[in-house]
């Protein structure tokens, strides 16, 4: 019996030569774009316009792509998704998703189902993230925030410049994983303090000084003079980012996030700009960044640098996701057990 494979999403064509050759029996079908109609009509129009192309409205007919699902065992998804994979995939048995993120998968019928999901958790864009996260940090302690506001007044002001130094100073990395993992290799090696922060703190970790459990997060904020946003967005870490974490952090601090918006409590973080508790924050995500822009009182504010989610952009391809995909297909034929899969009590 056959092994089918779909692919909702772009594979490379050695990729796609790879998963054949594992196995005469195993059959890929690529249908990258054939679900856009469906997913206009399912997912916000925020979403829509920022992912799909505008030319982009699906493929074939109704039935062919019912008959798509209704065959496969195996499904690759990207973002968005089809919301009803579940419905209409009978004899599916393991989706992956190429994204790291697992609270990508709260739209749709595959959240806390019986399906298998794993995701591309630390085989993503790890380095070009890490990059942009220097990046931001770097344009606040350069205070490059204000060139902006001054070419608007035509009016060039040395002394309103407070340029510090990233050397010597304290990281916290909450969310020690794969991407924060090299967040604070490349802070360390600028001659940063590096503390981390993740959920079983029982490993070191090379570039840190140390790496704790989220009980004493607390703690570490007040050590530190920059915090980078690593961590997965879940029950737990929802609104981490509070009046309390925010009063604790150092003074003239700067929050870099690039994990998921709603880690941050952005009334919060209003409330920390307007007593000027913190210096800045880069925020490549924000609450509801899939559904509307962002909340114009940091949109408005200029020691908020807001991104569209771009942190993970590079002009060479570092996404390993397709590489785990490939290991994990051939675990999932010797009947071994995945890596990555999502655990939906845990939230990734």
């Amino acid at each position: 019996m056959s092994l089918e494979i779909l692919s909702l999403t772009n594979l490379p064509e050695d990729l796609q030569h790879q998963i054949k050759n594992l196995d005469k029996d195993i059959r890929l079908t690529m249908a990258p774009g054939w679900f856009d109609g469906e997913i206009r009509d399912t997912w916000p129009t925020f979403t829509v316009d920022r992912y799909l192309s505008p030319m982009s409205h699906g493929q074939a007919t109704k039935e062919e792509r019912d008959k798509l699902l209704n065959d496969a065992e195996v499904i690759l998804v990207g973002f968005p998704f089809p919301l009803d994979l579940r419905a209409r995939s009978p004899k599916l048995k393991w989706v992956h998703q190429r994204p790291a993120g697992a609270s990508n998968m709260l739209r749709g019928d595959l959240w806390k189902s019986d399906i298998v999901v794993t995701s591309s958790r630390g085989y993503a864009h790890n380095l070009p993230i890490a990059e942009y996260t220097i990046a931001t940090m770097l344009h606040f302690a350069k205070d490059l925030h204000l060139p902006e506001q001054e070419r608007k007044t035509k009016q060039l002001n040395a002394r309103g410049y407070n340029i510090t130094q990233l050397s010597g100073k304290t990281l916290c990395v909450l969310g020690a994983g794969g991407i924060g993992t090299e967040v604070g290799r490349l802070a360390s090696a600028l001659g940063m303090r590096v503390l981390g922060i993740r959920r079983n703190a029982t490993e070191d970790i090379d570039g840190f000084e140390s790496v704790a459990s989220q009980d004493q997060f607390k703690s570490i904020l007040s050590e530190s003079d920059y915090l980078a946003i690593c961590c997965q967005w879940t029950e737990e870490t929802e609104k981490l980012i509070n009046d309390d974490a925010l009063e604790v952090i150092k003074d003239n601090s700067v929050i870099v996030n690039i994990a998921r918006g709603e880690i941050i409590d952005e009334d919060a973080l209003v409330r920390a700009l307007a007593k000027n508790k913190i210096k800045g924050a880069a925020l490549d995500v924000y609450v509801g960044e899939f559904e509307r822009p962002p909340d114009s009182r940091l949109w408005d504010d200029d020691r908020v640098l807001i991104t569209p989610h771009i942190s993970a952009a590079s002009d060479i391809n570092t996404h390993r996701g397709n590489e785990l995909f490939l290991k994990n297909l051939k675990r999932y034929m010797a009947n071994e057990t995945l890596e990555n899969i999502i655990d939906w009590n845990r939230g990734y």
